[in-house]
């Protein structure tokens, strides 16, 4: 009995090391990244209440340009000072400081800086749909969201899963992710369109 909890410990050790260590590495090797994707949102029952398509880039200390196109027309930029958020339809922009805006957010896992266990817990999810799953709970109770699931591929990361207080998911598949690829710096940089209302920190 006691040989089988050991092994069924030593089982699980070598899953977490796996799918945190796949993320460690991510981290590691991927200084910028750029992919297309797929998001969608289930309410609490389980019902799709929104499907959006986009594409990112990131590079690493902070600075990522996250574009959604229609039916959700939002732009959210990270100049490595501030994030931008760019609500089109509604010709309006929301800004705030990086340092309290990235601290423990989905961004921070993508583009913030190595040391995100200062950010997260970080623990193993399993095995599902093929991907090595990773779970990543924020420290910061005003966190928007309850925790982060990261699913990795032998390539990299391929899918990403939000759970917010309020009982909704949202999902986020990747395709087309170039790992460092060559970034013009103009792609993090956003001045406010004339006439847009301009909320928070300027």
């Amino acid at each position: 009995m006691r040989f089988l909890v050991f092994l069924a410990l030593a089982f699980a050790s070598a899953a977490q090391a796996d799918s945190i260590e796949r993320f460690k590495t991510f981290l590691r090797a991927s200084q910028s990244a750029r992919a297309d994707f797929e998001q969608k949102v289930y309410g609490r029952g389980g019902k799709l209440t929104q499907e959006a398509r986009g594409s990112f880039v990131f590079q690493r200390p902070g600075k990522f340009r996250w574009t959604y196109a229609k039916p959700v027309d939002q732009l959210i930029v990270g100049d490595g000072e501030r994030v931008w958020i760019y609500d089109r339809d509604l010709n309006q922009v929301t800004g705030r400081r990086l340092s309290k805006a990235l601290g423990s957010t989905p961004a921070a896992l993508l583009a913030g800086a190595s040391d995100v266990e200062a950010a997260f817990e970080l623990k193993d999810a399993g095995s599902r749909d093929g991907l090595e799953w990773m779970e990543a709970t924020p420290k910061e109770r005003e966190a928007g969201f309850e925790r982060i699931r990261m699913g990795f591929s032998a390539t990299g990361v391929e899918a990403m899963e939000l759970l917010d207080h309020f009982g909704n998911t949202t999902q986020l598949r990747f395709r087309n992710l170039q790992r460092n690829p060559k970034v013009d710096a103009a792609e993090f940089r956003f001045e406010p369109p004339p006439g847009a209302d301009v909320l928070g920190e300027k």
